[in-house]
């Protein structure tokens, strides 16, 4: 069993992060005040503070791709990445980088997308072939 991990983040503001992360991502909303809402992330605790969001900067070179860093994210089944991926496609949500596959016939071989919350954050979702391989 994996333990859930806790990230907290800077955010512009609650209402359009509430509208991200619980009407695009699914997430349910736990505790929150007038600056902090917590969201479940499959599993797993964001906690988004409002604050000023850092600028991207896409320094990391993955797989031939440049993808930004830092970011957070989620491994999810096959299913679920499917579905995050058409839900965010109907929610005209724009990403980074489109579903694709990454390490194509390598270990570690997987699904991956980046897109920015409203606030700007980069997150990245990701589904490996073999589970075994995620380290």
């Amino acid at each position: 069993m994996i333990n859930p991990f806790h990230y907290a983040f800077k955010v512009k503001d609650l209402a359009s992060t509430r509208a991200f992360y619980m009407d695009i991502l699914g997430c349910k909303e736990g505790r929150s005040t007038d600056t902090w809402v917590d969201f479940d992330l499959f599993g797993n605790q964001l906690s988004a503070h409002l604050g000023s969001v850092e600028p991207l900067d896409f320094c990391g070179q993955v797989d031939g791709v440049s993808v930004p860093i830092p970011h957070f994210g989620c491994l999810l089944s096959p299913v679920q990445f499917s579905s995050l991926a058409t839900r965010m496609e109907q929610a005209n949500v724009e990403f980074i980088i489109k579903p694709q596959r990454r390490y194509q016939g390598k270990r570690g071989q997987q699904q991956t997308m980046f897109v920015l919350d409203f606030s700007g954050n980069p997150l990245e979702f990701k589904s490996f072939d073999d589970a075994a391989e995620v380290f």
